[in-house]
């Protein structure tokens, strides 16, 4: 691998992080490293840090339904930092751990993070390049497969080194993907639900989370095709990070024919207030339908945020588990 090249340091208490009373298998503060070509975990708000306002709370609803020996083996897609394979061997139990990333640099960076901050010790296996190709060569299989992918492509890599953004990836790819799937931005994600089937153990499931800006029904409709069975864990909203960036992106696909939708926070914040994780999981596709009326498409979003109006947008923790 090559050397790693660290640009950013973190140094945190992982209990309130993670937002629990205590930590056992992972150390009380974590040192965190960040590859050059990494996206910097937001750890000074919580409600911005997607692992731990997203991942973390998702681990924690799954480890409850699933029990402490049904999560022992974890892989996380696109690991970054490494923050979510910590937060896994502390909220899942996992002692069995994957991780890859596109650079190697960000792969070997990640690795060093997780093998530094345990206490005792996990099977850690790490690659990079695409997907979970790296680690075909090692047989491992898991019980769940976490995935945050970026929606966004980009054209080469110089860009996405360049803008070391958690929305862009690589473009354009080879494979065959249903329309839906293509048109939603959503590549990365149905193609890992295709791959999972050569990694999951029996029983295994695919934990996808994603900046929902289209209808819950594609999301639903790309496990389908990947032939896996689909539920919604969760479904919240964050306030859009990057938004300038971002929401410009989305806005140059709506004039090539793509639409996708955003919210003003104040709306987002009303509709969830008082309402639990899981039971907003549940109550998706309701909570979808009573939102329509004021979906921004994404020119409306960038219009808006130019003002300096705060623009957000649903997140959807999909669960998806293979037809047997």
């Amino acid at each position: 691998m090559n050397a790693i090249v660290s640009s950013a340091s973190l140094s945190l208490d992982i209990a309130p992080y993670l937002d629990v009373a205590e930590v056992r298998r992972v150390r009380a503060r974590v040192d965190i490293a960040v590859a050059d070509r990494a996206w910097r975990p937001q750890v000074e708000d919580r409600s911005r840090d997607w692992v731990a306002s997203v991942a973390a709370p998702c681990f924690k609803i799954l480890r409850a339904r699933r029990g402490d020996a049904a999560c022992k083996a974890f892989c996380a897609l696109g690991t970054g930092a490494g923050l979510d394979a910590l937060a896994a061997i502390e909220l899942l139990g996992a002692d069995v751990v994957g991780v890859t990333d596109l650079f190697p640099d960000v792969v070997e960076t990640a690795a060093g993070n997780v093998r530094r901050n345990l206490v005792g010790e996990v099977a850690l296996h790490a690659g990079a390049g695409d997907l979970l190709a790296p680690l075909r060569a090692s047989g491992v299989r898991f019980d769940l497969i976490y995935e945050n992918l970026p929606n966004l492509p980009v054209a080469d890599a110089a860009q996405v080194e360049v803008d070391k953004t958690s929305a862009a990836f690589l473009a354009p790819r080879s494979e065959a993907t249903p329309k839906a799937v293509a048109d939603g931005l959503l590549t990365l994600h149905y193609l890992a639900l295709l791959q999972a089937h050569d990694f999951l153990k029996p029983g295994g499931a695919v934990l996808s989370t994603i900046g929902a800006r289209l209808p819950l029904s594609v999301l639903t409709e790309m496990a389908e095709a990947a032939g896996h069975r689909p539920s919604f864990l969760t479904y919240w909203w964050k306030a859009q990070a990057d938004a300038d960036e971002v929401i410009a992106s989305y806005a140059q696909w709506q004039k090539q024919g793509l639409f996708f939708h955003f919210y003003p926070v104040e709306v987002l914040e009303a509709a969830f207030a008082g309402l639990e994780l899981e039971q907003a999981g549940r109550d998706a596709l309701a909570i979808e339908r009573d939102l329509r009326s004021y979906q921004l498409d994404a020119a409306q979003a960038w219009r808006l945020h130019r003002q300096g109006r705060r623009i957000g947008h649903t997140v959807a923790a999909l669960l998806s588990e293979p037809k047997r």
